[in-house]
């Protein structure tokens, strides 16, 4: 029993009260932690870069030109880069009237190239811990300064090699880098330290691991075991070797991740029924012989999927991906109208009431005449016509209903009151993220009870799902986030659309943008301008609509006739707004991204958006969907200021912050495809921003990178959802510490496993 006692890492060699302490806040308590404490990555002469590669490619993917107004050079996302590099010179400099200093570290190496580290903060703590002639591993993010013709680094990660592994590093040895706080540095621990208390645990420690993964699984893919793949990430004999052992740890915890939604996705199957719906509708048969257009393949393709579905007799849970204008919703109505045929009722939900509003006159105009009745539940209705709606739904006459979060509570003053619905065939929500997963389970809980039990105890009978989202997921975020669901994705525009011709303009060339507007608005089109706040600050130095708008109006634009639309309006006057730009009594609307969504104006032509560099990628991509709609040639200009011409910068986060704001705008002006848009964002901002992730039930995976390792995650997916198909229960002895692993890792997921 002594020995299955965790050792406390105090009383291990070279560790100590003082460093355990530290150790301790950094959730290192153990031996049996230490072991789990991997290096984040690896000093490898054989692939370092040298300073004269980086200063050359800096040199020449340099974004920025002080020549042209125009952005040039080879575009790309820039990543960490790490040096190993020789201090050959340090010097301060002050700045700002003398009060202020800066430290300089002029670095070389044996290719001739060199750089400087730039650092204002801390200044003492460098002037005691590094010296001329020292070797250092330097990470960051390198910027070349054509001003200098130099490459810099500002306040980069930087880490001493000790002159042991200096020898190790002469002699081509990988170096594993752990990561290594300022309070393990206050302590003298290194990465030398950290590698010795590895040294000291490891042969007592490895034993003990015990194997997760089913080896029929192991032997498939060919993965080390975990005993194995643990000595290889702490003392790597060959690139390959950390390769083969990183791939296992990906593999490992994206299997586990990937084996929940896979239960999710079979309890739902196996525990509920699906609503059965004959795709032989004469309403949606009428609706296609009706279309003025000729459907694309890829809106042809889901419809086909979602018939499928239909007759499964399991309820569908879809996610249908699509950009902006590329025909989700009328693909939604064609299945709708298949449900209404087999006497079923339909849901709509839509994350506002503009685009509740959008959707509810659109479907209006596609089946006028038909019979169906659509009814709309928002949450400004008057008393007596929401009554006289619930009673219409709770008695099956309506066979559409959109809505907001009204369709499945009560109104402002009455939210614990519910809707009693009629046989719910199908349930679609519209700009699905904007949901919470509890909010999509309590409408699909209501379609539920809105079927009359059988006679005889059974299954109950559950609606089919279908999410939409014109906001573009890469499809490794999109097999991850939503492995639980069929993906269906339009990636074809309606045919006669143009691309979107998008330039990125600075202040001092808006007079000319101005007249393009003024030359499109005369020629019959219609055009936006928005603004990133509604009303001036005093805060931040940005565009305001409101305080545009008088001068667009009176100064710039005197002979048309300009609205205003912002998200401090009351609905009914955001309504007024948006019907009154649809009908052409005003030529250009001036906004805030209140138009992101819910406006589809065939006839606006041109959009102009002022400090685009303040928008992220995603909204950019949103806001300039909403031109283009028609057949049309349109545009779009993002407009930024004048100094975004230029890379250098007074400090290091202003720097990056410039550098992620002008590729933003480059990857806008390069294409018009979501789905490369989305993978540049993930790239800038990582999965956790971009979706939500964090709040959404998506780990934070130690080894995996969402935007590269799509590899990996297919195999984890075909391999976890296989497992399922064959042990749902995981009751065979080969899956037993399988099973206690994925309990450890999401014990909220038991209930899974005792479906019948």
């Amino acid at each position: 029993m002594k020995d299955n006692k965790p050792l406390a890492l105090q009383y291990i060699r070279g560790v100590g009260p003082k460093r355990a302490e530290v150790l301790a806040s950094a959730g290192l308590l153990t031996a049996a932690d230490m072991l789990r404490y991997y290096p984040r990555s690896y000093i490898d002469r054989n692939t370092v870069v040298t300073l004269a590669e980086l200063t050359q490619t800096l040199r020449r993917d340099t974004l920025f030109s002080n020549d042209s107004p125009k952005l040039s050079g080879d575009f790309s996302v820039k990543n960490e880069i790490t040096v190993v590099a020789r201090i050959s010179k340090i010097r301060e400099n002050s700045y700002g009237g003398g009060s202020r200093s800066m430290m300089i570290i002029s670095l070389s190496d044996e290719s001739g190239g060199s750089a400087d580290m730039i650092f204002f903060q801390m200044i003492h703590y460098f002037r005691i811990a590094f010296k001329v002639g020292m070797l250092v591993v330097v990470s960051g993010m390198p910027e070349y300064e054509e001003k200098f013709r130099k490459v810099s680094f500002h306040h980069p990660e930087v880490l001493k090699i000790d002159e042991e592994d200096e020898e190790l590093y002469k002699e081509g040895k990988i170096i594993p880098k752990y990561k290594i706080t300022q309070a393990m540095k206050n302590v003298h621990l290194s990465m030398r330290h950290i590698r010795s208390i590895v040294e000291e645990v490891i042969e007592q420690e490895i034993p003990k691991l015990r194997e997760t993964l089913p080896s029929p699984i192991l032997r498939k893919l060919s993965l080390p075991n975990i005993r194995e793949a643990s000595r290889m990430l702490h003392f790597p004999d060959s690139t390959a070797s950390v390769e083969r052992a990183r791939f296992r740890m990906k593999f490992e915890e994206l299997f586990f991740f990937e084996m929940m939604l896979a239960l999710r996705k079979r309890g739902i199957k196996v525990m509920e029924r699906g609503v059965i719906i004959d795709p032989k509708s004469t309403r949606a048969r009428g609706l296609l012989d009706a279309l003025p257009f000729e459907l694309t393949h890829a809106q042809k393709r889901v419809i086909w999927e979602i018939a499928t579905d239909f007759q499964s007799g399991k309820p569908m849970n879809r996610l249908l991906q699509g950009d902006v204008g590329s025909g989700k919703t009328l693909v939604a109505l064609f299945a709708m109208l298949m449900a209404i045929d087999a006497g079923y009722q339909t849901l709509l939900m839509a994350p506002t009431e503009i685009l509740a509003e959008q959707h509810y006159h659109t479907l209006k105009n596609f089946l006028e005449g038909s019979g169906i009745e659509i009814v709309q539940l928002i949450g400004g209705q008057k008393a007596k016509m929401r009554r006289d709606i619930k009673e219409k739904i709770a008695l099956g006459k309506a066979h559409i209903i959109i809505g907001t979060h009204a369709l499945f509570s009560g109104n402002a003053t009455d939210a614990s009151r519910t809707v009693d619905y009629h046989k719910v065939g199908l349930i679609v929500v519209d700009e699905q993220h904007r949901f919470g997963v509890m909010q999509r389970a309590k409408l699909r809980d209501l379609g539920i009870r809105s079927h009359v039990p059988d006679a005889t105890p059974t299954l109950p009978i559950s609606p089919h799902i279908l999410v939409m989202s014109a906001t573009p997921i890469p499809r490794t975020l999109s097999m991850t986030l939503y492995g639980d669901l069929d993906i269906s994705i339009i990636d074809q525009m309606p045919y006669g659309r143009k691309p979107i011709r998008t330039e990125v303009i600075f202040e001092s060339k808006l007079d000319t943008t101005m007249e393009f507007i003024r030359s499109e608005v005369r020629n019959g089109k219609q055009a936006y301008i928005v603004y990133p706040l509604v009303e001036k600050s005093d805060k931040i130095d940005l565009k305001s609509a409101v305080e545009h708008f008088e001068h667009l109006q009176h100064e710039v634009f005197p002979e048309f006739k300009l609205g205003l639309l912002h998200g401090q309006m009351f609905w009914y006057e955001k309504d007024d707004a948006m019907r009154a730009f649809k009908n052409k009594e005003f030529q250009i609307l001036v906004a805030t991204t209140v138009v992101e969504v819910g406006i589809d104006i065939p006839n606006a032509t041109v959009m102009l958006i002022e400090n685009a560099e303040r928008f992220g990628l995603s909204q950019l991509h949103q806001l300039r969907g909403r031109v283009g709609r028609g057949g049309e040639q349109s545009y779009c200009f993002l407009a930024t200021k004048d100094h975004f011409r230029f890379l250098l910068g007074k400090k290091e986060q202003e720097a990056s912050e410039r550098k992620a704001s002008i590729i933003r705008l480059k990857t806008m002006e390069e294409t018009t495809d979501g789905f490369k848009i989305a993978e540049v964002d993930m790239k800038l901002r990582g999965p956790g921003d971009v979706m939500g992730t964090r709040q959404s039930g998506v780990p934070d995976f130690e080894f995996t990178d969402l935007v590269r390792d799509f590899e990996v995650i297919e195999i984890a997916k075909r391999e976890a959802f296989a497992l399922i198909d064959a042990d749902p229960h995981l009751r065979k002895p080969e899956h037993e510490q399988t099973r206690i692993e994925f309990l450890r890792q999401y014990a909220g997921e038991k209930g899974y496993f005792d479906v019948a």
